[in-house]
């Protein structure tokens, strides 16, 4: 399974491109990719996105940008998924948005996207963990409010640093899959948190 988190520079994958790609494979953690890009010709840019990863507009924008181009980076990243990791459905929270900025990359860059629809969402399995432990999922204006920073203090693990990082993002994800599918602790950086229902029995 590949565990990835993409940042970039607004919502719609058809007019905002990706900033920064991070992915590690769940079977082998010490398996991991992070690059960064500048934005594609054309993209547009928010600056409520840029506030939540952390990154300059001067640093992103297509002129001037020592990156490497969002094509770049997606063919990088097709090349890495496709070489060593055995099984590759993409995992993370809202896992629907990264797929999709993915194989919006993949279209602009001219290659085929290989990976499936079939994914793992972080929030499902999450509330999923929940009701079957008889806790009942918190919501807010009706509907599930169970964010990444949530799904992490459930299963005993603080919040993810801000501002975003695509690859602390992805450790955060792999962490709760990992805590949540096998009762277990997946990376050194966590190794110090117990995991609330493996201690609480």
């Amino acid at each position: 399974m590949i565990v990835l988190d993409v940042e970039t520079t607004g919502l719609v994958p058809e007019r905002h491109s990706i900033l920064s790609l991070g992915a590690l494979d769940l079977n082998d953690p010490t398996n991991q990719f992070y690059e960064e890009c500048q934005v594609w010709n054309g993209a547009e840019i928010e600056d409520e996105a840029l506030a939540i990863n952390g990154f300059e507009r001067e640093e992103v924008k297509e002129q001037g940008s020592k990156k490497q181009t969002e094509e770049g980076l997606i063919k990088a990243f097709v090349a890495w998924a496709m070489d060593r990791p055995k099984e590759r459905t993409l995992a993370a929270q809202n896992v629907s948005f990264d797929l999709e900025f993915v194989q919006a990359a993949c279209k602009r860059a001219g290659i085929e996207c290989p990976f499936a629809k079939r994914t793992i969402d972080v929030h499902s399995i999450t509330w999923m963990h929940m009701v079957t432990r008889g806790i009942e999922p918190p919501t807010k204006n009706g509907h599930s409010a169970i964010n990444l920073d949530a799904a992490l203090a459930y299963c005993g693990v603080p919040g993810e640093p801000k501002p975003h990082n695509a690859l602390t993002g992805a450790y955060c994800h792999a962490e709760v899959i990992s805590r949540i599918a096998y009762n277990r602790n997946l990376l050194p950086d966590f190794s110090t948190f117990d995991i609330p229902w493996e201690t609480n029995r």
